[in-house]
């Protein structure tokens, strides 16, 4: 596995991962694992976990840092990094706000009306 080929990431505040294929196996295997107490039918879960199983397959099949940036095409690998923390960080809060179980009360009936 190719680590870390530059010296900055020309990002001010952002360091180089050093083993940025190691970090990001650890993170999607996370934010998976908490997918799976989250009903299969909830959209959440659905849509997340289609992208980060995706993203995961690149992780695993492709070694050269530089290649894998490029097909994940989401900036740089470090700024994927953190796309991960805050996926794992939001996957955990749903847990706990539950937005697929139905309204504890019915919305007002002019909830969406405008202008009022």
């Amino acid at each position: 596995m190719a680590g870390a080929l530059r010296r900055t990431t020309g990002l001010v505040g952002l360091a180089v991962a050093e083993n940025p294929h190691e970090r990001l196996r650890i993170l999607y295997t996370k934010i998976l694992g908490v997918l799976q107490n989250i009903p299969k039918d909830a959209a959440y879960r659905k849509y997340t976990e289609q992208i980060v199983k995706q993203r995961f397959n690149l992780v695993q099949t492709e070694t050269d840092v530089q290649k894998l940036q490029d097909k994940l095409n989401s900036g740089h690998i470090e700024e994927v990094i953190i796309q991960a923390e805050n996926e794992l960080s939001l996957a955990r809060k749903m847990m706990q706000w539950k937005p697929w179980e139905p309204l504890v009360e019915e919305p007002p009936s002019d909830q969406w009306r405008w202008p009022i």
